[in-house]
């Protein structure tokens, strides 16, 4: 794999990656649409309601499977994510046999990641994604479709909430960046539509089933389609475990011999 490929991997993946689990427990169907909306109340009072839906937690454990497709050059990977809030997140990408190909770090103020296929580091500053984002992503958006949370940027009085086939829909722009947000039946974010008004950036997000784990509902499948310029991702997740609010650690050593690239 070329080291563009890869870094590519890593960078995108962080920008556009959430969170999914799945476990034994009993998926929970999201009801039909009735076509019926929603019951009419105060804009302020629909969004809190919506908010009151995320998940609630300290620190997140995450492993999974994914196939990624990099312009056509897909790829079968294993992930193991792990994320304490508004600190940082943690993610290991394993290849054949379990192999670790690679590790990164990202927290509010920087990224920085490890090639191990090519013993390469790269270390840049957080807004070194917005080559591939729009500006107005910030880490705190990351951090909440990572978990499968409404993004706070978005649920504000001044976006557009309407009713479209019987459930919630939230619409904007802020700044450069148009956004739509569509809600399930369980009032649980089903999509994520982000666009640049002045390039060629998108991203959509689609989660899957849920299964209820301790009185949260949490995501089980995630789809993923990712546009910078010419630069195609597809990531389709599908998570085999979850765990919240235990120790984790982040571990993240450059090693001397690894050659630091831009």
């Amino acid at each position: 794999m070329r080291r563009n490929i890869l870094n590519s991997l890593f960078l995108l993946a962080l920008v556009s990656l959430t969170m999914a689990c799945k476990t034994k427990k009993k998926v929970v169907v999201v009801p039909p649409v009735s076509g019926v909306a929603p019951v009419d109340t105060k804009k302020m009072e629909t969004l809190e309601m919506l908010q009151g839906k995320d998940i609630s937690y300290n620190t997140l454990s995450l492993r999974g499977k994914a196939r990624l497709d990099i312009n056509g050059n897909a790829n079968n990977v294993s992930m193991n994510i792990r994320i304490r809030k508004n600190e940082g997140i943690w993610l290991s990408i394993g290849g054949p046999l379990g192999i670790e190909v690679g590790r990164a770090w990202i927290t509010p103020d920087s990224i920085k990641v490890l090639n191990k296929l090519q013993n390469v580091y790269l270390g840049k500053p957080f807004n070194y994604v917005h080559r591939f984002t729009n500006p107005q992503v910030t880490y705190q958006l990351l951090q909440a479709i990572l978990s499968g949370n409404t993004i706070p940027e978005l649920m504000r009085t001044e976006a557009n909430l309407t009713a479209q086939n019987g459930v919630w829909e939230i619409s904007g722009e802020q700044a450069d960046l148009a956004y739509r947000a569509l809600f399930n039946t369980l009032f649980k974010v089903s999509e994520y539509q982000l666009n640049d008004l002045k390039s060629a950036k998108a991203l959509k997000v689609v989660y899957g089933d849920y299964q209820n784990m301790n009185g949260t509902l949490f995501p089980t499948t995630i789809q993923i389609n990712s546009m910078a310029g010419t630069q195609k991702i597809a990531l389709n997740i599908d998570f085999s475990k979850v765990e919240s609010n235990l120790p984790v650690e982040f571990p993240f050593n450059v090693p001397g011999k690894y050659e630091v690239i831009n």
